[in-house]
Order: C-alpha cells, then structure tokens, then sequence
C-alpha cells in the first residue's frame, strides 16, 4: 500500500507536465519524457527530501544544519518537480499554432485566447481534485494508529480546505479588480477562481500539517495573488501554459515550501516531526532570536528541485526536440491531435467539423499523411516520420513548413472583416497581403519546380 501511495505521487509529477504541453504536443513526447520523470528525476528528489538517508531530509539522523527540509505532503517533491519541469518543455516546444502569432508568422497585439469547451467539466474536475487532495495531504501521516497522528489529520484537513477556499476568492477578487480597471466592466471569471483554489492546495501541501489555521489562510490568500501575477507575466514573455499549470504547480509549490520556513509552529512541529528547535522564522522572533535556519534548509531544497530538474530535462527534450519527437505537425494542430493519435481516420471527424475551410485543412493532411508515409517507407536514412528535419528537399523541420494557401488567406481575411466592420481598410490590407503571397506561391513553385514536383508526382 505504501508503494501505491508513492506511485500516485510519482505519476501526479509527471501529469503536471501533460497539461502545460497540451494541444501540440506528439504522443511519443508524452511517454518519453514520463518514463524519464518517473525512473531517473523524480526518484533522487523524492529519495533526498523523503527518505532517512536523504542529506535534505528531516527524518535523517543527522539532518541538514540540524533542522533539514520540511515537505509533509509533496510540496517541492511532487509541485515544484513537476511544475520546473513544464516550464522547460513549453519554452523548448513553443506556443500552440495562432496563440501569440498569426498563419504568417506576425505577432499578435493581443493573444488569441484557447478557451475550454465546457466550464461545468471544468468545475467537476476543480472539485474532484480538491476532494482528492484530503487523501494527498492528510493520507501523508501514513499511519492513523501511532500516538495523536489522527489529530495531525483532523487539523491536515482544516488547513487544506481553509487555504483552497482563501486562494478561491483571493483570485477571484483580484481578477475582477483587474478586469474592472483595464476595462471598466466587472466581471467574474470563474477559471481564474478555480485555478486559484488549485494554487492554495499547492501551496498548502509542504505544511499542511504544522501550520495553524490562520496561517493556512495567509497561505492561500497569497498563493491567490501569486498565481494571477505570474499567469499575466507568462502571457507577457509569450510562454504558452495551456492550462496556467507553471504557476499553480512551480510558483505556488516554491511558495508553499518557503511558507513553512516562515509559519512553522513549535508545538506541531514537535508532534509531526519530534523536535522543534528550528521553526518558523516568525515564531523565533517571538522566542527572542532571529532562528532562520529551517528557512535556510527549505531555500536549498527548493534550489536542490529547481537545479536538479533544470540539469536532467532541458537536453532531454532538446534532444526529443532535435529528432522530431516532440512538436506535433501543425496540420495535426488545427484539425485536432485526435485524428492522428486516436487511430479513427479523418473521415469518422469530417461531420464534427462545421466550418467549410477546414475542408482544405483536412485534404492538406490528408496529402501529408501520404507524403510521410512515402518518405517513411523510401528514406535510407531511417528519419522519422513525423519529422523531416535532415531532409534537403524540405530544408527545415516537417512541422514548420507552410499550411495555409491562398483560400485559407481569403477565410481568414473574411472572417477579420465581419469581426472588424471596415471593410475598405481590410480590403486593401488583403489585397496587398495577397498579392505579396502570390508573389511568394510563385517564387515557391518556380524553385519547387523538378525535383520537389517529380517527388509529389512520385507519392
């Protein structure tokens, strides 16, 4: 039981990831890079902060400056790993397709935003988590029968529900005072509050357990604000989070376990861990001295996670990156991940698709798909099919060449007219705009002409 305790852990680090990376990114991506956070990362964090031998470990019978780090529940071992580790591949992997720029390749004044399709989905699955992390934090006492552990319990749950309901509203607040300055109109968005919730559970799981309960609240009210922040700075520096995973899981994992070295209660602590001569910093000045030592040893466990993760996963998917592995192709993007990972063919998904130009979208891939296939089956050098990156008659990444064509120039510029309502203005616009990707078709067709043609003739 204690081993499927720990894999639920384990897996709960590496689904952090799969969220963040959502909407481009390939099938294989995900099973590499979750056989390497569960076999070689996530076992040294958990081994160096959880276990009697780890040298960051509390339970050490020599621990770190005598104090060693305070994780009760994960919050840098499973948040903060899995968090460090979505901020590595988004900013390897790149946006999805139309997030900060267009179809040519300009950028964007205003971020196209990717809503989800269903809030009440949303909302259940806000809730589901929430119920689930009474068994993620008050489950981490591991045994209910040794002196009060069940009072550690009771008092686990309090904490949790008070910081998740303060990071609620915290976030909530916030966003409609954001939104009513930047646009005079109050607004209540109900993703920011259930992102907020998230982040005061996250921020609540290193000390859930020594904390008291006002503590937890000033926990989850500035978890709240954290979130908000650094979701908005994201957006800014053009990181695409499809579902603001980085600053729920990083940001507020960081700062869950640096709440500890502050708010550390002596007597809990004393029941949780049996020694309370280091505590929280704010309770050493209450006994006369400036005591910042259990501070100290969670700001090197936090740097330990952060350096460690930053060491193994940056080449690790610089280099699925390099073989094609990671990036999804982008037709594969614009009619859906589905058709080409869940094995239905285009045909069953034509009827879902309501929207003429997508026609053209899904006769391009299925032309793509042809072209793999050949290439796949006649290249001598083995590349893989879903990119061509060596290949000298594309030049440059499968997934980079060019998908739209000039009817798709027209939907597109179509759809800016009714939305825009200046028709003379947009009509000159893509007049020029269409004139200059002719001119760019043509450059394109007379350099393709020969082997490129004779190579689609071929397929």
């Amino acid at each position: 039981s204690f081993w499927l305790f720990q894999f639920a852990f384990c897996a709960t680090s590496a689904t952090i990831v799969a969220g963040t990376l959502a909407e481009r990114c390939q099938m294989t991506a995900y099973l590499a890079y979750s056989i390497m956070l569960a076999a070689f990362v996530y076992p040294v964090v958990v081994h160096s902060i959880w276990s009697p031998q780890g040298f960051l470990s509390a339970h050490n019978p020599t621990p770190l400056w005598d104090s060693g780090m305070v994780d009760f529940a994960g919050g840098s071992v499973v948040h903060l790993t899995g968090g460090m580790t979505a901020l590595i591949a988004t900013k390897i992997l790149g946006p999805r397709t139309g997030r900060f720029h267009d179809l040519r390749g300009k950028v964007l004044k205003v971020p196209t935003e990717f809503p989800g399709h269903s809030l009440a989905l949303q909302c259940l699955g806000t809730f589901i988590l929430w119920f689930g992390w009474y068994g993620f934090n008050a489950g981490s006492i591991i045994s209910l029968t040794l002196d009060d552990h069940h009072l550690v319990v009771s008092h686990t749950a309090i904490n949790t529900t008070l910081s998740a309901a303060a990071g609620c509203v915290s976030t909530l607040c916030l966003s409609t005072i954001v939104a009513e300055r930047m646009s005079g109109e109050v607004t209540f968005n109900l993703q920011y509050a259930m992102n907020g919730c998230l982040s005061g559970l996250v921020a609540i799981t290193a000390g859930c357990s020594i904390v008291e309960s006002w503590a937890s609240i000033v926990i989850g009210l500035v978890s709240g604000a954290l979130y908000l922040c650094c979701s908005k700075l994201l957006v800014r520096w053009r990181i695409d989070d499809a579902v603001d995973a980085i600053p729920v899981h990083m940001i507020n994992g960081i700062w869950g376990s640096l709440s500890v070295g502050l708010f550390a209660e002596p007597t809990l602590m004393k029941a949780v861990y049996g020694t309370s001569d280091h505590v929280g910093w704010f309770y050493s000045w209450g006994r006369g001295n400036a005591d910042a030592i259990l501070l100290a040893c969670q700001v090197v466990g936090i740097l330990f996670v952060v350096g460690w993760v930053m060491f193994t996963m940056t080449p690790f998917f610089w280099l699925l990156h390099y073989c094609g592995f990671l990036r999804s192709d982008s037709l594969e993007e614009v009619v859906g991940l589905d058709i080409g990972y869940t094995g239905g063919g285009i045909r069953n998904h034509r009827d879902n698709f309501e929207s003429e130009k997508m026609e053209e979208y899904l006769k391009e891939y299925e032309h793509r798909q042809r072209e793999r296939a050949y290439f796949k089956k006649n290249s001598d050098r083995g590349i893989p099919a879903s990119s061509i990156h060596q290949d000298s008659l594309h030049g440059s990444s499968y997934h980079g060449r060019r998908i739209i064509t000039q009817n798709m120039i027209e939907s597109l510029d179509t759809t800016s007219n009714n939305v825009m309502g200046n028709n003379n203005n947009t009509r000159a616009i893509a007049n020029g705009v269409e004139n200059s990707n002719t001119s760019v078709s043509d450059n394109d067709a007379a350099a393709g002409d020969g082997h490129g043609d004779d190579q689609r003739r071929t397929v």
